[in-house]
C-alpha cells in the first residue's frame, strides 16, 4: 500500500517510480479524489458543529417557550446532508483503497530498469556445472528409477502433480530437514508451523488479494450452529436485540432478519507460500523496535493454480500446483531492511553451497519484479538436464508496502510515535526445485544418484541411490 501523504507531497517522484514499472502516472487522479474526500470530512466537521449548535439553540427556545420549528427544520436538513456526505465519504475512501492497493511498490534506486528477465543483471556465481554426458532430466531419472510417478498423480489430481517414492520421498524430507536446521541452529531463525488457510485480509495484506486472486485456490469454512447462530446475532440491529429481550420478537424472526445482510459465506485460501502467514505474525502490532530484526521460518507446502502458464514445463516437478518450501521471513526497522535483505540471500546461498550445487545469483529488474517488492534477488541453480540455469529462491525487500496494508508498525521504548516496519521474505529454498537440482547434478552414467554429503544424516547414511 503507498503513503497518500508521499503522493501528494512529491507527485512527481511518485509517477517517476511508477513510470519504472511500465505504469503511466496516476497522481493526478489519485490527488483529486482524496482532495474530494478531504472537502467532504471538513464539510461534515462543519456541519457537525452547526448541528450541535442548533440542537442547543432547540433547547433554549423550548424553556422560553418560544417557536423552534425553524431551527428543528434546519437541524433535520443538516442531518440529511450529512448522511449524504458520510456516503460520499465512504465512497472515496472505498475508491482510493482500490486504486492504491492495486499499484505496485515504488522500485529501490539501485533496481536495475528493465522490461522483463532479459534485463536482470548477474551479480556472481557459485560452483561449476558438472561435466556429464548426455545429461538426462529429473523426471527421467526418477521415471526410470521407479521413485517418481505423474501418471498416478494426475489420475489422483489431474495435471502438475507428482507421486514420489521411496528414497526420493525420503529425499524431500530430508532436504527441508537439512534446510530447517541451518536456518534455526546457524542463522537464528525462528521455526514456525503456521496455518495452511487464511482469510482475506492476510492475503490482503502481503499483496496477494485482491489482484492474483487467480493464481492461488479457494477454499470454503464449514461453520458450526453455535458459529452460525452467533454471527447471524452480530448482524442483527439494535432494535431487533431489543424486541428480542423484551419477548416482543421471537428468535427465529431475527435470525431470519440477521441473515439477509450477513456474507453467505467465509472464503478461506490455501496459502501460495509461507510469507503469507509469516508475515501477517505483525498484522496490526506495534512491536517493540528494540526487539527487531524478527527472524521466522516455516516448511510448509505450498498451493498455486499456475494462472497463464499453460504450455510452460508441463513435463516433470518444475511447475506444479502443490510443492513445499522453506520459507524465509525477516520483520525489521526502516534502517535495518538493506542489511537484513543482504544476510537473508547469503542465507539462501548458503543451503545451495552445502549441497554443492552450481547457481548464480541476479538482481531483478524493474519489469521483472514482483508486486509487493522494492528489490529482488533471484537465486537460478544449474539443471543439466536443461542445460540452463532455473530460479529457485527469490528474496525481496518490501520496504513498509505491506506493513501499511497489515498496520504493523514498531515503536522504541518510552517513545510516543510509530513507524512502519519494513518486511522481507525469500525462499530458504524451494524443496521440489532443489530435489530436482540434486537429481540432476549427482546423476551417475547407471542412473543411479549420489546423495550429497550434506544430507546423508537425513538420509540414514545413505550414499547412493540406485
Amino acid at each position: 500500500m503507498h503513503d497518500i501523504r508521499f503522493i501528494r507531497e512529491q507527485p512527481d517522484i511518485f509517477d517517476a517510480a511508477l513510470k519504472r514499472r511500465g505504469l503511466k502516472p496516476q497522481s493526478a487522479d489519485i490527488i483529486a479524489m482524496d482532495t474530494e474526500r478531504r472537502a467532504a470530512q471538513t464539510e461534515m466537521q462543519e456541519l457537525q458543529a452547526k448541528r450541535n449548535e442548533a440542537s442547543k439553540q432547540i433547547g433554549e427556545v423550548k424553556r422560553k417557550g418560544g417557536d423552534s420549528a425553524a431551527l428543528m427544520k434546519q437541524v433535520a436538513d443538516m442531518k440529511d446532508r450529512l448522511a449524504k456526505l458520510e456516503d460520499m465519504d465512504k465512497l472515496y475512501a472505498r475508491r482510493l483503497q482500490e486504486i492504491l492497493s492495486s499499484l505496485p511498490n515504488m522500485p529501490a534506486a539501485d533496481v536495475p530498469d528493465g522490461k522483463d528477465e532479459h534485463d536482470n543483471k548477474e551479480l556472481r556465481r557459485s560452483g561449476c556445472p558438472p561435466l556429464l554426458d548426455s545429461p538426462r532430466e529429473h523426471f527421467e531419472i526418477g521415471e526410470k528409477l521407479g521413485l517418481m510417478d505423474f501418471e498416478v498423480a494426475a489420475k489422483l489430481s489431474g495435471a502438475r502433480f507428482t507421486i514420489l517414492k521411496g528414497a526420493l520421498a525420503r529425499m524431500e524430507r530430508a532436504l527441508g530437514d537439512f534446510m530447517l536446521d541451518l536456518h534455526t541452529e546457524e542463522f537464528g531463525y525462528t521455526e514456525i508451523s503456521p496455518p495452511l488457510l487464511v482469510k482475506d485480509e492476510i492475503m490482503f495484506g502481503v499483496g496477494q488479494l485482491p489482484k492474483f486472486a487467480d493464481d492461488m485456490f479457494m477454499a470454503a469454512r464449514t461453520k458450526s450452529r453455535e458459529e452460525l447462530l452467533n454471527e447471524a446475532l452480530s448482524y442483527a440491529n439494535p432494535e431487533e436485540l431489543e424486541g428480542l429481550k423484551k419477548g416482543e420478537l421471537a428468535l427465529a424472526d431475527v435470525v431470519v432478519g440477521a441473515l439477509s445482510r450477513a456474507p453467505t459465506k467465509e472464503d478461506l485460501w490455501l496459502i501460495t507460500t509461507a510469507e503469507v502467514p509469516l508475515t501477517n505474525l505483525v498484522n496490526g502490532l506495534i512491536v517493540d523496535r528494540e526487539k527487531l530484526p524478527l527472524r521466522v521460518t516455516a516448511r510448509t507446502p505450498c498451493f498455486r493454480s499456475e494462472a497463464g502458464s499453460a504450455g510452460k514445463d508441463t513435463r516433470g516437478m518444475l511447475r506444479q500446483h502443490q510443492f513445499y518450501k522453506v520459507e524465509l521471513v525477516s520483520i525489521t526497522t526502516p534502517d535495518q531492511s538493506k542489511a537484513e535483505h543482504e544476510r537473508m540471500t547469503e542465507c539462501a546461498e548458503t543451503v545451495l553451497n552445502r549441497l554443492e550445487l552450481p547457481f548464480r545469483t541476479i538482481v531483478l529488474c524493474t519489469g521483472d519484479m514482483g508486486f509487493a517488492s522494492r528489490k529482488t534477488y533471484d537465486i537460478e541453480v544449474w539443471m543439466p538436464g536443461q542445460n540452463m540455469y532455473r530460479e529457485i529462491s527469490s528474496c525481496s525487500n518490501c520496504g513498509d508496502f505491506q506493513a501499511r496494508r497489515m498496520n504493523a508498525r514498531c515503536r522504541a521504548v518510552g517513545d510516543k510515535q510509530t513507524e512502519f516496519v519494513h518486511t522481507l521474505n525469500g525462499s530458504g529454498i524451494a524443496i521440489g526445485r532443489c530435489l530436482i537440482a540434486v537429481i540432476e547434478n549427482y546423476q551417475q552414467p547407471d542412473g543411479s544418484i549420489v546423495v550429497p554429503v550434506a544430507l546423508r544424516k537425513y538420509m540414514g547414511g545413505l550414499e547412493k541411490i540406485g
